[in-house]
């Protein structure tokens, strides 16, 4: 009779033990490959725009400074704040996009590159004394002019569609896991209540 009700002990602790829920799984995401491609171009992008910053800078200090030029100045003074716009535009800035909706098309980005690298490249006849200025507006000209024209061709093949469409489901999969993390911390919670009033 012992080893009986021994036995129906231990059966029925072995039952309990196994009738308690499994540990819930962490949701792990796989990054997306392509989204990454696409913010590692961007911070090309505005590194391409922030050295035309710089040179539009220091072109108008040079050109107010010696007087020799006034409009040149003024110009790129223009260019310095067209250009903020293009940095701006990477960030992808909610504020920024929604008045400016154009700068969500890849085309339109584009084109508002490669005219902040022709304003930056204009004129280049009043650098040519100075070797080193002259080098670093082209280089950063010519650099926001390629990202400007991988814009726009981009923009026609439509990839810039297929990149929100991906950035929206990217949200969508994170805003679930989120909720499931939260249902699960809940359940646990829950559970500890039950449990003093089991025992």
């Amino acid at each position: 009779m012992e080893g009986e009700g021994s036995r129906g002990v231990d059966s029925h602790d072995g039952s309990g033990s196994d009738s308690g829920p499994p540990p819930p799984a962490r949701v792990r995401t796989r990054p997306d490959g392509f989204l990454i491609a696409c913010r590692s171009f961007s911070v090309i992008t505005a590194l391409a725009s922030i050295l035309c910053i710089a040179v539009n800078v220091l072109s108008a200090v040079r050109s107010f400074r010696n007087g020799s030029d006034i409009f040149d100045g003024i110009f790129r003074c223009y260019a310095v704040v067209i250009a903020l716009f293009v940095v701006v535009a990477e960030t992808e800035w909610e504020v920024i996009m929604k008045f400016w909706k154009v700068l969500e098309y890849w085309a339109g980005r584009g084109m508002l590159q490669i005219f902040v690298a022709v304003m930056t490249r204009a004129y280049p006849e009043y650098l040519r004394n100075h070797q080193e200025l002259f080098l670093l507006q082209s280089i950063a000209s010519y650099l926001l002019l390629a990202c400007g024209v991988v814009y726009v061709i981009s923009g026609m093949l439509c990839i810039g569609m297929v990149k929100r469409a991906r950035q929206k489901k990217e949200v969508s999969r994170e805003q679930a896991i989120k909720d499931l993390e939260d249902l699960e911390r809940r359940r646990e919670e829950l559970e500890s209540l039950l449990l003093p009033e089991q025992v």
